[in-house]
């Protein structure tokens, strides 16, 4: 994934990331839409009980996945018949990591198609055995580096993190703000001073206008409370295509 991203950040485009709730009625087919409308990678959630960073809209979808069968076996086994041509990664919480154990987590993801992971309430510190196993799978392990991340745990975390670096733009969990809050550009410009790596903000961003703000900072955006929106709403795929093409017509107009 980091080399994809790294490649179209050095084409000159500002990178885009669609979240995708793994399970949802109609998910494959969003991925897909979201894929060719032009999104640059796919970020798959896989559904757990106690979401701790996830907003009210993430955690409707996911409930009603759980409610409906979906498992992170039913998910993954979905993800290499997908017709994306971007990289995947998935989003989920450490305990689905530690259960089975990491070497058989990230050899399960590996075999999925599965290029990186995030998994945002493992710390830093705690990390490293996790990050190991993945990197000896093949799966990169991207970290969140929050505002209150202090400067002197910042290059470290940057430099752990791989596939990019995720910029949480605001405190709080994920959903859609009427505006860009300040912390979201101030963490992206904080991380942009110690790392190469692409650098990619999320949580809170709610339009296209506020990805272009966000943007002009960070090297691209990832959307999730806005796409996930337009399953619930019952637009489908065809809805969540015409949501990042909106994303990324105004990314590429600058």
């Amino acid at each position: 994934m980091e080399r994809y991203l790294r490649d179209r950040r050095e084409s000159g485009a500002k990178l885009l990331v669609a979240y995708i709730t793994g399970g949802y009625e109609g998910w494959e087919a969003a991925v897909e839409s979201a894929a060719a409308a032009g999104a640059d990678a796919i970020e798959i959630g896989i559904p757990f009980s106690d979401p701790v960073m996830d907003g009210p809209i993430i955690q409707k979808a996911s409930q009603e996945a759980l409610e409906a069968g979906a498992t992170p076996a039913s998910v993954l086994a979905v993800v290499p018949r997908l017709d994306t041509g971007v990289p995947h990664a998935v989003m989920t919480y450490y305990n689905l990591a530690h259960h089975p154990g990491h070497e058989r987590f990230a050899a399960t993801l590996a075999k999925s198609a599965i290029d990186a992971a995030i998994l945002p309430d493992l710390p830093l510190v705690e990390s490293g055995p996790w990050r190991e196993a993945a990197s000896r799978a093949g799966v990169e392990t991207i970290m969140l580096a929050a505002p209150t991340t202090p400067d002197e745990r910042l290059p470290e975390l940057c430099e752990a993190s791989r596939g990019f670096v995720y910029a949480v733009g605001l405190l709080g969990v994920t959903g859609e703000r009427a505006t860009l809050a300040s912390t979201a550009t101030e963490i992206a410009k904080r991380c942009k001073e110690v790392t190469d790596k692409p650098v990619l903000t999320g949580v809170g961003i709610g339009s296209p206008e506020q990805a272009v703000e966000a943007s002009t900072v960070a090297d691209g955006v990832i959307i999730g409370s806005a796409v996930v929106r337009r399953l619930l709403d019952g637009d489908g795929a065809n809805g969540v295509g015409d949501l990042i093409a909106s994303y990324r017509a105004a990314l590429d107009a600058g």
